[in-house]
């Protein structure tokens, strides 16, 4: 079966759809960067980069090569509908909507037998319900229209070592008559430690591209991870000064800068002998081994310190926390610079659906389509979960 991946950034979601034995025929994005990670790590994807409102139907046709698409993926923006609830008939006009109802018009274009949307937990708090209302019923009347349902998953509970949490809303058509399920949680929990501790243990300032293993893979996850892979990349470690190095050797496990203020604070700028005012609790955060991590946000290069070494993770710990395998690599700049056009890799990783959280929904989509839905389940929760609302 095949996809289209819109908002792909470096393709988390396209990854675990490759795993459950999908067939990304287009990945689309609008940072070049994610392009170069798209076509070095699925070299037979189509990548489209730029915006996708920009792109007439004749053209997107002639992409798709007569290929029929089974399935549409994507994580557009829905900022603009916090505005949903005041002006409902302006809605589809607002410019900060403009990603999403691109999203629709694709679906409307290719008739997909099911789609994914990803977004925000927060998008079920706007305007107490109102804005996924809105969503649901765009999604259900477009084209022939699709019976839809959504829930809030936790990649941690599908062998992610990470706690984040994200909305996947899921789509059948409605002429299969067929209605969304959602994966069943594992029962292995995969902590931090886990998840890195055979990569190379490189201090400050060290590693290098293409480094080999040293350590043995000693866990299942591990072994997932080094499947396909001899060498290490992106496993680089920030150089930090010696100040910062002792900062975080007084910070323990699940403390952060505040814990170590009056000695290991943050100074004014141009005034190294006295201390800065602003205080941000989620800076320098040092992670528990022993569980999974907290959110790998886009910032994440300095969000967290490492549970066992005095600096910050690399792009490649954070790629093994998101659940990419060491033989995805990522392409563009290390970290980024204001100036700099792009996403950095860390931004990238940050940003990403987790692959394997990706898989668990591709694999009971496909399970659906394949065999069809389970007699306890179906449209009757779909309904059940908009009365909730």
């Amino acid at each position: 079966m095949k996809t289209i991946d819109l908002f792909c950034g470096c393709g988390g979601m396209t990854l675990g759809f490759q795993w459950a034995g999908f067939d990304s025929i287009i990945a689309s994005d609008i940072d070049e960067n994610c392009g170069k990670t798209i076509s070095r790590n699925f070299p037979k994807t189509k990548f489209l980069l730029g915006d996708i409102s920009n792109i007439e139907k004749n053209k997107f046709d002639l992409i798709l090569q007569r290929h029929t698409i089974d399935i549409i993926t994507g994580g557009p923006p829905c900022q603009g509908f916090s505005l949903a609830n005041k002006n409902r008939n302006k809605v589809e006009d607002d410019p900060r909507n403009r990603l999403f109802y691109e999203f629709v018009k694709v679906i409307k274009w290719c008739n997909p037998k099911a789609f994914v949307m990803e977004n925000v937990k927060g998008l079920l708090s706007m305007h107490k319900g109102e804005v996924i209302k809105t969503i649901l019923n765009e999604f259900e009347n477009a084209g022939i229209g699709y019976n839809c349902d959504f829930r809030v998953l936790k990649a941690s509970d599908f062998g992610v070592p990470q706690n984040r949490e994200r909305v996947i809303l899921i789509g059948f058509r409605k002429d299969l008559n067929l209605y969304p399920e959602f994966p069943e949680k594992s029962n292995k929990i995969v902590s931090v430690e886990e998840a890195i501790m055979d990569l190379p243990q490189i201090n400050a300032g060290e590693g290098t591209e293409g480094m080999e293993y040293i350590e043995k893979a000693s866990n299942d996850y591990q072994k997932l991870m080094r499947k396909n892979s001899k060498l290490v990349f992106n496993h680089v470690a920030m150089k930090h000064t010696q100040r910062l190095i002792e900062r975080f050797n007084a910070i323990k496990p699940g403390q952060n800068l505040i814990d170590v203020w009056e000695s290991h604070g943050a100074v004014k700028r141009g005034k190294p002998g006295e201390k800065s005012e602003i205080k941000f609790s989620q800076n320098n955060q040092r992670l528990h081994g022993d569980r999974p991590a907290p959110t790998i946000a886009a910032s994440f290069q300095s969000n967290f310190i490492h549970p066992y070494l005095n600096r910050n993770f690399t792009a490649r710990e954070g790629a093994r926390l998101q659940s990419f395998p060491d033989d995805f690599v990522f392409e563009g700049m290390r970290t980024k610079m204001s100036w700099e056009i792009g996403l950095s890799q860390y931004q990238q990783i940050g940003n990403a659906v987790p692959p394997l959280m990706a898989k668990a929904v591709a694999n009971k989509i496909k399970e659906i389509l394949i065999y069809g839905n389970s007699k306890d389940l179906g449209f009757k929760k779909a309904k059940q979960t908009k009365l909730e609302l």
